[in-house]
């Protein structure tokens, strides 16, 4: 009897940690962003039949910076990619900074706001830590993740196969 109950709590354990990861295919977190312009989007806001890449930020992340600032040359030639940024931080004056010194109000892909304490979007993709960036196709299936930072090349490779 002890090992059936033993052999059902692995199981059950197996099945909630398959629960923390979006699967493979699934489509993009039900977010629902305050923007820095003050007016609140979802995914229904999206253009449809274009890649979409979300990043999940803090704006006083020094990582998050450098991904900025690595990947803001890189900017023109994402054009055709919608790009939705997503942090926690409820402050609009952070987040309102972050794209000024970054100059992306200029790129009308971009769209950057906050859950605020929803963290709907974190657990969505159980983030440890930011930068974390999802990269869906045009059909709206999760192509590929990077719960880390990776190179830019690397990153700019994997955009120019969605």
């Amino acid at each position: 009897m002890k090992k059936l109950y033993l052999l059902l709590c692995l199981i059950i354990a197996a099945g909630c940690s398959q629960a923390q990861t979006p699967p493979a295919n699934s489509g993009l977190p039900p977010y629902h962003i305050l923007t820095t312009d003050s007016v609140y989007v979802t995914p229904a806001n999206l253009k449809k039949n274009k890649p979409v890449m979300v990043i999940y930020f803090s704006p006083d992340c020094s990582h998050c910076q450098h991904l900025m600032y690595d990947l803001k040359p890189e900017l023109p030639k994402l054009k055709n990619v919608q790009i939705v940024m997503i942090t926690f931080m409820p402050m609009l004056k952070g987040i309102q900074t972050f794209q000024r010194d970054f100059d992306l109000a200029k790129y009308h892909n971009i769209t950057i706001g906050t859950e605020g304490y929803t963290y709907l979007v974190q657990k969505f993709y159980s983030v440890q830590t930011t930068p974390y960036i999802a990269i869906y196709d045009k059909y709206g299936k999760l192509f590929q993740s990077y719960p880390k930072v990776p190179k830019i090349p690397v990153l700019m490779e994997t955009l120019k196969k969605v």
